[in-house]
């Protein structure tokens, strides 16, 4: 009887070793990400970002459980935000395909005490904790000003815009806004490229044959300023000295730093890298924790728009990245 009972004691305590162990990895926080799908290079670039601080954060931070997914559509979107919410997500971090349409889910999350960071696209009535995007404003002002300091002050230039969400306006109005200052420079036109290769492409070809002398193209986005160069290339036109995009995607910045074409000379940033500082600030957020030695907690982030030049270029190559 007495080594039934040591045998049994010596169960019970391998038992609760067991538990022990199991409760001492179970995740104390559970941190949601969603993203648009894949369907450019900046929001392919997204993705990578947020699946790597995914990595980087679980590598270090045992205690947390992440869920990353990518959305097709708004209303797919506001499906994966309440399937997060029903997994009890502690935070939530997430850029809104249309911010209209994603609106009432992310009130719901934030008003259930979830942690929430937007990213990218704001909601026209905040509901988050923090609010962290790319400086929209500053990526039409800079790209503006090196533009109009490549044509001397005079000149004719075209503009392909992105999708006509409020973020697209802020860009095309701080970019008006400095065109303003150069009498000399005349922007001929100014239609929807969606952010997207071939629609840009299509926009460039008809800008082509509608305008005989056309200096430079404005385009904000490395994804439209593909179609456009293609567009030129085909049309044999050697009018054009300068085409500046933006974001900063690996293929431009390549471009950049090996003088392949003459036309593509900088880039202004707009980091899908943001997605993963979204990641991070929900890390701290869920725990706590101050951000490095701030003393107060951020509520509106804006990273900084920088010009990336061939002087500048390697510091903003990322080759693992797909963006």
């Amino acid at each position: 009887m007495k080594y039934k009972n040591n045998i049994m004691r010596k169960v019970i305590v391998f038992l609760m070793l067991i538990t022990c162990i199991g409760t001492s990895y179970a995740a104390k926080y559970k941190i949601g990400v969603s993203v648009p799908s894949a369907d450019h290079g900046w929001t392919a670039g997204l993705l990578w970002w947020a699946n790597k601080a995914v990595k980087d954060f679980s590598e270090k931070e045992k205690d947390i459980e992440f869920y990353v997914v990518a959305a097709s559509s708004g209303s797919k979107q506001v499906g994966d935000v309440e399937d997060l919410m029903v997994r009890d997500i502690d935070a939530l971090v997430i850029l809104p395909h249309n911010p209209a349409t994603l609106q009432k889910v992310i009130e719901e999350a934030y008003d259930e005490g979830i942690y929430t960071v937007v990213v990218d696209r704001e909601l026209a009535h905040p509901s988050q904790n923090v609010f962290i995007a790319g400086d929209n404003v500053g990526l039409g002002r800079v790209g503006a000003q090196w533009l109009a300091k490549q044509m001397s002050g005079k000149g004719n230039i075209v503009s392909i815009e992105g999708l006509q969400i409020p973020i697209n306006k802020q860009r095309v109005d701080a970019f008006n806004e400095v065109m303003g200052n150069y009498p000399d420079i005349k922007v001929l036109d100014s239609q929807p490229g969606d952010w997207s290769t071939q629609k840009a492409l299509t926009v460039m070809e008809n800008f082509l044959q509608k305008y005989p002398k056309i200096d430079a193209v404005w385009c904000q986005d490395d994804d439209m300023l593909k179609g456009v160069l293609k567009a030129i290339e085909e049309s044999g036109r050697t009018d054009i000295k300068t085409v500046l995009g933006g974001a900063g995607s690996k293929d431009i910045i390549k471009m950049i730093k090996s003088d392949s074409n003459k036309m593509v000379r900088a880039t202004v940033t707009y980091p899908p890298s943001m997605i993963a500082s979204g990641v991070a600030l929900a890390v701290h957020g869920v725990k706590q924790e101050k951000l490095g030695d701030l003393y107060n907690e951020p509520s509106r982030i804006i990273l900084d728009a920088q010009l990336v030049t061939k002087d500048n270029a390697e510091d903003f190559y990322f080759e693992d990245s797909p963006y």
